[in-house]
C-alpha cells in the first residue's frame, strides 16, 4: 500500500470520528434540513450529474461492462427522481436516536432503561450503483452516523458529482462536510485500509458481488454487516391456493432477475405439483426462463436436469431450479441445507403449516403467501436500506435507520448509593 493512500484514509478516518461526535448532539430538525438540502442540490444539478454519469457509462462500454452492470450504473431521470424521493422520505421518518425504552424502577431506588444511539462511523463499500451513494449518506446522516463511502471505480465520476451535492446539503444545514465523505481515489488499497481502521471505523457494510463480500469479511478488522448470497426459496404447500401460488411464484422469479431477493429455487409439494407446475412452466416460457428440475419435476413439465450445484446457486438470471418434495418437512430440510439465510416464502391456506414455517425456517425474512421480492427496506417501511444482513447479531434482514443504531444502558438516580 502506498503511503499516500494510507495517509489519505487515515485523514478521512480522523475527520469522520470527529464528525460522529458532532452528529451525536445534532437535532433531528438539523439532520432533516441537510437531507432536504441534498435533495434540492441533486435536483438543481440534474444535467451535470447525467453528464458526469455519461463519462462512467462511456468508460464502461469501452471496458466491456455487460448490459446488467451498465443498467445499474446509469443515472437516468427515473433513478435521480428516486434518489430525491428517498431523501424526502427519510427526512420524514421518525428519528430513532435518543429514544429511551424499558425504563423501570429497581428496589435500590435507581431507574434503569436503554437509550438508542448511533453506531459512530460507518464505512460502506459498494459497486456499480451510484444511487447507493445517496441512500447510504441519507440513512447514515439521519441515524446520526458519520459515513465513509467507497464506490466502485466504474462510477467514480458519478460519485464525485453526488459527493458535491452532499457537501452542499451539509453546508446548508451548518453541519461539517466530513459527516459524509466519499473516497476520491480509485486505488484498491483504499479498501484495505478502510476495513482495517478500528480506531476510526465502527462497522463496515459491503454491497456488491460475492467476491467483494468474502474479501471484506475475511480481511476486515472491524465488524461487518453483510450477506453473501440470495438463494431464496418459495415452497408451494399441498394446501396452497393454486391461483395464489402461480401468481406469487411467477412474480418472485420474473419481476427482476439480478437482485438478491429473487427466487432461485421453487419447491412444490407432490400433492399439488401437477396442478401448479404446468401453468407456471407456460408463464416462465413466455419470459424465457430456463427451468432445471428434479426427476419428479421433469415427469410433469419440460425442464433440464437439475444438478446438486443448482440447488446451491444464486443465478441472478432467468434460470430457475424446481424440486418436488414430499411435504413441508422435506421442504424445510431442503431450505436448511441450501438456503443462504436471506428470504423464504410458503404458499399455503393452512394456518398451522404457515406458523410452523415461520417458526422453523431460519432466514432473515420468512413470508406467507407473498413474493420474496418484498424483502426490501422500502417495502418494509424503512424508507430505504443500507443493505441486507443475514448475520444473526446486531442487525438482520433489511438494515434501515434502527439497524444503524445500537442501545446503551442508562441509569437514573437521586444521590443513590449501593448498600
Amino acid at each position: 500500500m502506498s503511503q499516500d493512500v494510507n495517509q489519505y484514509m487515515e485523514q478521512l478516518g480522523r475527520q469522520a470520528r470527529s464528525a460522529s461526535r458532532v452528529l451525536r448532539r445534532t437535532a433531528t430538525a438539523q439532520k432533516n434540513r441537510a437531507l432536504e438540502a441534498i435533495a434540492a442540490a441533486i435536483a438543481a444539478r440534474r444535467d451535470a450529474l447525467k453528464a458526469e454519469n455519461e463519462k462512467d457509462l462511456a468508460a464502461g462500454r469501452a471496458n466491456g461492462l455487460d448490459a446488467a452492470l451498465l443498467d445499474r450504473l446509469t443515472l437516468s431521470d427515473r433513478v435521480i427522481d428516486t434518489m430525491i424521493d428517498g431523501l424526502h422520505q427519510i427526512a420524514q421518518l421518525p428519528d430513532p436516536v435518543g429514544e429511551i425504552t424499558d425504563m423501570r424502577m429497581r428496589p435500590s431506588g435507581i431507574q434503569v432503561g436503554r437509550m438508542r444511539v448511533p453506531l459512530g462511523v460507518v464505512g460502506i463499500i459498494y459497486e456499480s450503483r451510484p444511487n447507493v451513494t445517496i441512500d447510504a449518506a441519507a440513512l447514515c446522516l439521519k441515524s446520526g452516523n458519520a459515513a465513509i463511502l467507497r464506490g466502485g471505480s466504474e462510477a467514480i465520476h458519478s460519485n464525485r458529482a453526488l459527493a458535491e451535492c452532499i457537501r452542499e446539503g451539509l453546508s446548508a444545514a451548518d453541519l461539517p462536510e466530513s459527516c459524509v465523505q466519499v473516497v476520491e481515489t480509485t486505488d484498491r488499497a483504499a479498501v484495505g485500509r478502510l476495513i482495517a481502521m478500528p480506531d476510526y471505523v465502527d462497522v463496515i457494510i459491503p454491497r456488491g458481488g460475492k467476491g467483494l463480500i468474502e474479501r471484506i469479511s475475511r480481511d476486515a478488522r472491524v465488524p461487518v454487516i453483510k450477506h453473501l448470497d440470495g438463494i431464496c426459496h418459495v415452497y408451494i404447500d399441498k394446501d396452497a391456493d393454486v391461483d395464489k401460488a402461480v401468481r406469487v411464484a411467477f412474480n418472485a422469479k420474473t419481476q427482476r432477475y439480478g437482485v438478491c431477493n429473487a427466487m432461485e429455487t421453487l419447491l412444490v409439494d407432490d400433492d399439488i405439483a401437477e396442478a401448479v407446475l404446468p401453468p407456471l412452466a407456460e408463464l416462465y416460457a413466455q419470459k424465457g426462463v430456463e427451468l432445471r428440475g428434479c426427476e419428479r419435476t421433469r415427469a410433469i413439465i419440460d425442464a433440464k436436469p437439475a444438478t446438486e450445484e443448482d440447488w446451491a446457486t444464486e443465478y441472478l438470471a432467468p434460470i430457475l431450479s424446481i424440486r418436488v418434495v414430499d411435504d413441508v418437512d422435506a421442504a424445510m430440510d431442503h431450505i436448511a441445507r441450501y438456503s443462504s439465510g436471506h428470504t423464504e416464502s410458503i404458499i399455503t391456506e393452512n394456518f398451522t403449516t404457515a406458523r410452523r414455517f415461520l417458526a422453523e425456517v431460519d432466514s432473515s425474512s420468512v413470508m406467507v403467501n407473498a413474493s420474496t421480492r418484498f424483502a426490501d427496506g422500502f417495502e418494509y417501511g424503512l424508507g430505504a436500506e443500507i443493505g441486507i444482513s443475514t448475520d444473526k447479531f446486531h442487525a438482520r434482514g433489511p438494515v434501515g435507520l434502527e439497524g444503524l443504531t445500537s442501545q446503551k444502558w442508562i441509569v437514573l438516580g437521586d444521590g443513590t448509593i449501593r448498600e
